[in-house]
Formats: structure tokens, C-alpha cells, sequence
């Protein structure tokens, strides 16, 4: 009897990856593309961000109808950019709901991300999140909140009253350890308060492709050997130290202490895995980053990618790597390269760029607007 081999998505699949997608758009939900990477890509789950809601009301008529509608009614831009993107994630959840339902609530999620002008402000964040959670009215929903300073205690806040958090533009290990704490607290709270703490998930989103796109430019300007032998390494070596610390995080008493009352662990979620130089496998962030309990959220073309030639060897590429990871960062740092800086700034420039890309939404709906008001003028 013939057989087919596993194609790189069922071993990333089979090793425990989840494999999300990182686009979400109203042509995609029409056309039953969705729903159709559900069933032929082992798509469990879908991301969004001001930049991919910013490209897809930017491209094509698929939300006219709904502009003129809000038109009519004179809808501001502000509550026109929420009406639209949360109409959108609830679909998603909705095409996403049978795999919620049969991965025992784990996967089938679907993100929407707060207002990144908030990311400075704790009880703002804590505000818009309740809202989007309300508004879309939908347990299979991830708010996402911004590591920041400012947004850690929101995480808790939030997480203790049921709500289900995707925390992102995570960089350095140190960061993430403040985020896993800010999650536990959140349970912590949670339990106090008598809740289930079955429900409610959380994932944290390590950002990997723009480590490298910092880096890479620095190590260039050297124009050592050594320095050239370390160009696209230090974003997988970050991430896969992120896992380490992941793995140290559920051997605590205080983990063993939520886990028995029933919580669920926040996983690592790889972000950022399009590969941006083109010197480079443009499935690399797919194939050295597979270890079981983890998500990678994958642009649509780094996903049909890996399904086309994905070289997914090993069920599990970042466990055995801790000291190779951390000796390649500690050469960085003999060259004048620091982790810590280079993290640092990228929080900051990941918070203006989401910040770019909502006024850029922002920008295209008051257009649409205005096109359809005086068009019924």
C-alpha cells in the first residue's frame, strides 16, 4: 500500500508546533480561505496587528459596503477602526471555534491588538481591553497587550478577570521573565477571586526576524570574520533562551501551585518569523525554532514556504542548543554588541511602528469615510 510522506507541516504539527497564521482580512474570511488553511495547512489559530489591518483596508472594496453604512450614520474614524477590526476577529473566532472546541480550548484563537497609542498607559490598555473582550463576545478571543513596563500590570489585571491575553513585541529574556510573572499574578488573582482557571490562555510573543535585523548591520559594519560568522544566528539563539527560560519557569512551586488548580502554561509564541534578508533560508525561523508546547505565527507566504520546502529535521531543534545560544550572545557581546540595547531599542521602534501603522488605518478609514459621505451628499 502506498503512503505519503509527512509534508513539513505534519512534522512541525506532529512536534508539537501550533502553527498560526499571521494575517487576518475580510477577503480572506469571504472566500473561505480561512477556513480552507484550517483544513489544508494545520492552521489552529490567526494573529493580527495594526500593520496587517492597515494593509487589508488598504487593499481592494471588500469593506465599502461597511464604510457607507458607517457613513450614513456619521460614525467617527476611531469607532469606524473598531467596528471594523472587531467585526472581523469575531468572524475569525467563528471560523476558528470547531478547532477551539477540539483541542480542548488550547488553539483556535484568534488576537486583536489594543490601540498601540495606549502602550504607555496602564489603566487605558486595561480599558480597551475589557472593551474589545465585550465586543467580541467570544471565549476563543486573545487580547494582545504590549510588553511594556506599563503594560505588565494590565496583563495581570486583565488575565484575573477572565480574559484571555496574547502578550507581544516581547525581545529580551529579561522582559519575558516580567511577562511570565505578570501572568502568574494574574492566576494568582484569578484563583483568589474563585475563578476557573481552565479557561483562561495566554501566550507570549517573542519577536525573532527583527533581532537579527538589528544585529546583522552592526556585525556588518566590523567586517571581521568573526563578526561575519555570527550574522542571522543571535535572533534563534535569543528565542531559543526564551524557551529555557519557558522550561525554568514550570519547574517553580508557584507554577506547580497554579497548575494544580487547574491552569493552563502561557506559551511561547515565535512572531516575527518572515525572513527579511533574502541571503537567508526564508524558512528559518520555522525550521530551527521547533520544540514542542510552542506557536509560530507565520505571514502568509512564510507558511506556504515551509509547506513547500520546509526543513523540518528534528522534532525538537532549540532544547539541546542552551549553551551554544548562550556562548553565541556572549560573543556578541566581546564584539560590542549588546543583547540588552539592542532589545531595548526594538521595544521602542516596535511600539512606534504598530503606532505608524494605526494612523496609517486610521488615515484609510477617514478617507472611506469621507469618499462615501460625500458621495450621498
Amino acid at each position: 500500500m502506498n503512503s505519503t510522506a509527512p509534508s513539513p507541516l505534519d512534522r512541525l504539527a506532529a512536534a508539537g508546533v501550533a502553527i498560526w497564521l499571521d494575517d487576518l482580512s475580510r477577503e480572506r474570511l469571504r472566500t473561505g480561505n480561512l477556513a480552507e488553511l484550517v483544513q489544508t495547512r494545520h492552521v489552529v489559530g490567526v494573529t493580527t496587528n495594526p500593520t496587517i489591518f492597515a494593509s487589508a483596508l488598504g487593499s481592494g472594496d471588500a469593506y465599502d459596503a461597511q464604510l457607507r453604512d458607517l457613513a450614513d450614520v456619521g460614525v467617527g474614524v476611531d469607532e469606524a477602526v473598531f467596528t471594523i477590526t472587531t467585526d472581523d476577529v469575531r468572524e475569525a473566532c467563528d471560523v476558528l471555534r470547531p478547532v477551539y472546541d477540539a483541542t480542548g480550548t488550547v488553539d483556535g484563537r484568534v488576537s486583536i491588538e489594543v490601540d498601540p497609542r495606549l502602550a504607555r498607559d496602564t489603566d487605558a490598555t486595561i480599558a480597551m481591553a475589557r472593551r474589545l473582550w465585550a465586543t467580541v463576545d467570544r471565549p476563543n478571543l486573545f487580547i494582545k497587550i504590549p510588553a511594556t513596563v506599563e503594560g505588565l500590570p494590565a496583563i495581570s489585571t486583565v488575565l484575573a478577570e477572565g480574559i484571555s491575553v496574547n502578550v507581544t513585541l516581547i525581545f529580551s529574556i529579561e522582559r519575558y521573565r516580567a511577562v511570565v510573572d505578570a501572568f502568574m499574578s494574574g492566576l494568582e488573582s484569578a484563583r483568589a477571586a474563585g475563578r476557573d482557571l481552565g479557561p483562561i490562555a495566554s501566550v507570549a510573543s517573542f519577536f525573532v526576524s527583527r533581532v537579527d535585523s538589528a544585529i546583522d548591520p552592526r556585525l556588518d559594519a566590523l567586517g571581521t570574520p568573526k563578526a561575519a560568522r555570527l550574522r542571522g544566528r543571535a535572533a534563534v539563539a535569543n528565542a531559543r533562551l526564551a524557551y529555557q527560560a519557558f522550561e525554568d519557569s514550570l519547574a517553580t512551586e508557584r507554577w506547580h501551585s497554579l497548575a494544580s488548580s487547574g491552569a493552563r502554561p502561557q506559551r511561547p509564541l515565535w512572531a516575527s518569523t518572515g525572513v527579511k534578508d533574502p541571503a537567508y533560508p526564508d524558512t528559518l525561523y520555522v525550521d530551527e525554532l521547533v520544540v514542542d508546547r510552542v506557536v509560530n505565527t507565520m505571514p502568509a507566504a512564510t507558511l506556504e514556504a515551509v509547506a513547500d520546502h520546509g526543513a523540518v529535521a528534528s522534532p525538537d531543534s532549540v532544547t539541546g542548543a542552551y549553551a551554544e545560544s548562550a556562548d553565541l550572545l556572549h560573543a556578541l557581546s566581546t564584539l560590542g554588541i549588546s543583547i540588552d540595547e539592542v532589545t531595548a531599542h526594538l521595544e521602542v521602534d516596535g511600539v512606534a511602528k504598530f503606532e505608524a501603522s494605526w494612523e496609517q488605518l486610521l488615515s484609510t478609514v477617514s478617507a472611506g469615510l469621507h469618499q462615501h459621505t460625500s458621495a450621498s451628499q
